[in-house]
């Protein structure tokens, strides 16, 4: 368990022992916890304060000096909750802190845009594929599905032929929480995957598999495969030196935006439960904005 410095108060190590009994914190995260709270313990010996003595704004001006010091706004979110969780400790041994706890409001996270695709850089993408892969078909579904629909990598993967409606040209999907959504497939996806099930699908199918997407072994294509796969074709086209499903998504989202999109029409697509995290996408397709303030401003 990761004990504290011999000369740190005693709160300390009880807290952390409390948090390794308790709660059967990883060794890495304890360590975590000691590190920032030594780091507090330190702010306050030099101000001639402790734990138990400081106020509010005691933890708050510490707060503060983090950042001045150019420490980033998740390193000083993290210490916060450190904090947080001592006085929250304090409270179950009797010293109630609540009042201080409730006065340390959390920082607005740093909000870091997607790399975005343009839409020329995406059809590279698609055809990077070599035509004389066994997997070719495969793998060209696979990228046009995540264009697409704007899948999740893990969403993608547990895709069962049963939840795909190439008719409609849809597709069923469960994403975080279970929560089902219908996903438009759009024309090349829809000719990708059924050029997939017609010509190649059948010939990794040795286990009579109920997923899409199969690996060489005929298993279920695995999370970090996709990955590995994306960024292969990422690196075929000369792109980015990485590239994930997750930037697909980020294209299909913003690409959609930028067409036009409603907001709330692109979270539902996504699967997003709040509207602020399909938000971003705002921030990212600045050329819409503008666009849109030049057509419609008065001053313009």
């Amino acid at each position: 368990m990761g004990k504290a410095k011999p000369d740190a108060p005693p709160e300390l190590n009880a807290f952390l022992v409390h948090l390794a009994a308790e709660r059967g914190l990883a060794e890495n995260t304890l360590l975590a916890y000691r590190r920032d709270l030594q780091d507090l313990n330190e702010y306050f010996l030099e101000h001639s304060l402790s734990y138990l003595t400081a106020q509010a704004d005691d933890f708050r001006f510490y707060l503060q000096d983090q950042s001045r010091r150019g420490q980033s706004t998740r390193t000083v979110s993290r210490r916060l909750a450190a904090i947080r969780a001592l006085l929250k400790f304090f409270a179950i041994i009797g010293n109630d802190r609540s009042l201080i706890m409730q006065q340390l409001e959390r920082p607005k996270p740093e909000q870091s845009l997607p790399k975005v695709l343009s839409r020329a850089q995406v059809n590279e993408l698609v055809a990077s594929p070599d035509p004389k892969s066994p997997f070719f078909s495969r793998d060209v579904a696979i990228l046009e599905l995540l264009y697409a629909s704007g899948l999740r990598a893990t969403e993608l993967c547990e895709l069962k032929l049963r939840d795909v409606n190439l008719d409609i040209s849809c597709v069923r999907v469960f994403g975080k929480g279970s929560k089902e959504r219908i996903v438009p497939l759009g024309k090349a996806a829809n000719q990708a995957i059924a050029r997939y099930m017609a010509e190649d699908r059948p010939k990794f199918d040795q286990h009579r598999a109920n997923v899409l997407f199969l690996s060489r072994t005929g298993k279920p294509l695995e999370r970090v495969a996709l990955w590995m796969l994306v960024e292969k074709h990422g690196r075929r086209s000369g792109l980015l030196k990485r590239i994930s499903p997750h930037t697909l998504r980020h294209c299909f989202a913003t690409h959609l935006l930028g067409g036009g999109a409603d907001l709330r029409v692109v979270q539902e697509l996504l699967g997003h439960s709040d509207i602020n995290t399909t938000q971003i996408y705002t921030h990212v397709d600045s050329s819409r904005l503008k666009a849109v303030h030049a057509k419609f401003h008065p001053r313009n």
